[in-house]
């Protein structure tokens, strides 16, 4: 408690057969925390659900990331073209401008999807891509302080963990 005043509000309230209504949803929950002064933390789901979480984060403006996964979730569409799917909420963020690309790390990574290039394009978006064999075996401290030095204090970030960016099993 001397570090952060936390407390659950709560389920968000989803639609599990429609992902466009979800979307929604969670955009409105966060919307309604975010406009009350409050920094979320949230827990579950695929990396969809950060989507509309970071819609409520960037509507004003954009903000960085610190995304730990072992894939980017910046596909730009899945399984014949969906563009709202786990593998492409990142993407969509850029997209909609709610990103600031040099400001961006992705942490882990150790796999493609599904093309050579797929570290290409958040590159060219400015974010800083550290494969997962750049951190084993090593204290991640000299990592996290360029990236604080990078991000500055006054930039609002979203810090996002894919369980697989943790551990490979998953």
């Amino acid at each position: 408690y001397d570090l952060a005043n936390v407390a659950d509000l709560g389920d968000c309230s989803v639609n599990p057969a429609s992902v466009d209504d979800t979307l929604k949803r969670v955009e409105k929950h966060f919307d309604a925390l975010v406009a009350k002064g409050i920094r979320p933390l949230s827990a579950g789901g695929d990396h969809l659900c950060s989507l509309p979480v970071l819609r409520a984060l960037g509507k004003k403006k954009p903000v960085g990331m610190i995304h730990f996964d072992a894939h980017t979730d910046l596909y730009d569409g899945y399984f014949g073209g969906f563009k709202y799917t786990h593998g492409t909420p990142f993407r969509r963020a850029v997209e909609e401008g709610l990103l600031i690309g040099n400001k961006v790390w992705q942490i882990g990574l150790r796999g493609s999807g599904y093309s050579a290039d797929d570290f290409d394009w958040p590159r060219q978006q400015g974010f800083t891509i550290v494969p997962a064999h750049e951190v084993w075996w090593q204290s991640l401290a000299p990592l996290m302080a360029d990236i604080r030095a990078r991000i500055g204090p006054d930039t609002p970030t979203y810090l996002s963990f894919d369980i697989d960016g943790i551990d490979p099993a998953y």
